[in-house]
């Protein structure tokens, strides 16, 4: 009994992506420590909790819809072929109602925080689910999903009970275009794919060429805008190191991934952007405790 709802679990785990919560999260929690910094706020273990489950909630949520919508295509693509659902593994009807619960307990939990997150909830889990029909109209869907994540780091400001404020809004915007960019890079993968299947990607629209030149661009756009954040949130030592470990880190990723070459994209994909975001959270945590 507990052997199969461990690998019951194991698979909706599998099927939500879980292990990529490593790219939102962490700018999340930053953007959580950054905020205590401001007036008015007021930490609590059930603000903290509430957060917690937005995060956790709100995003598998827009992963399992994600998996719903594209079964189809998803069953076509070698590459993507033995996915829990077009590999049976998980019913639609399933996956139907994991999006349903985690959509409620999300806007409750939004609910509980304060007027801006309860007034943004709705809003926000429509750009979240949203982004899985983009790629069927636009081939900016790398963008839409690049603000599905940025949303957590906004989010997590607002429910921390901080003020909008243009640092934030920077933050937001070095999240987007990290998150476009490097999406760019992965789906290099699908380049025929898509453009046979009348999918709609930069890769797709521009070839392989045009697209790295452009995920370069909305890298230099990260960088850029990081730098801003640093100094509109009064940002130390830490948060300068945060800025230039990120910069390196993107300069190595496409040093690893050419327009005749993916044989690296895993690589640059997972590893490099997983040590973007633990990076900019440990070296924000260390720039706001020596600041306290």
């Amino acid at each position: 009994m507990i052997s199969t709802l461990g690998r019951r679990a194991a698979t909706f785990a599998s099927l939500v992506k879980l292990s990529h919560t490593i790219f939102a999260a962490p700018f999340a929690v930053a953007a959580a420590l950054l905020a205590l910094r401001r007036p008015h706020v007021e930490v609590t273990w059930l603000r903290v909790l509430a957060i917690a489950v937005c995060l956790v909630t709100g995003r598998t949520a827009a992963m399992a819809y994600n998996r719903l919508v594209d079964r189809d295509i998803d069953a076509k693509n070698p590459r993507t072929a033995t996915r829990e659902i077009p590999a049976g593994m998980v019913s639609p009807a399933a996956a139907l109602a994991l999006v349903v619960a985690c959509a409620a307990l999300f806007v409750a939990s939004a609910m509980s925080l304060g007027r801006y997150p309860a007034l943004l909830a709705l809003p926000v889990l429509l750009v979240l689910l949203g982004y899985s029909h983009a790629k069927r109209f636009t081939w900016a869907a790398h963008v839409w999903l690049g603000l599905a994540l940025a949303l957590a780091p906004g989010g997590a400001w607002l429910a921390m009970g901080a003020r909008p404020e243009v640092g934030i809004v920077a933050l937001m915007v070095a999240v987007a275009t990290w998150v476009a960019g490097f999406d760019v890079l992965y789906s290099l993968q699908d380049e025929g794919f898509d453009r046979a299947h009348g999918l709609r990607s930069i890769p797709s629209r521009f070839g392989a060429r045009g697209a790295l030149g452009i995920s370069r661009g909305l890298h230099v756009v990260t960088v850029s805008a990081l730098g801003a954040a640093c100094l509109l949130l009064g940002g130390g030592l830490g948060f300068v190191g945060a800025v230039l470990l990120i910069a390196g880190l993107l300069v190595y990723e496409h040093s690893l991934v050419k327009h005749d070459d993916l044989s690296r994209i895993d690589k640059a994909f997972f590893d490099i952007n997983g040590y973007v975001s633990l990076g900019f959270l440990a070296l924000i945590a260390l720039d706001v405790l020596l600041r306290r």
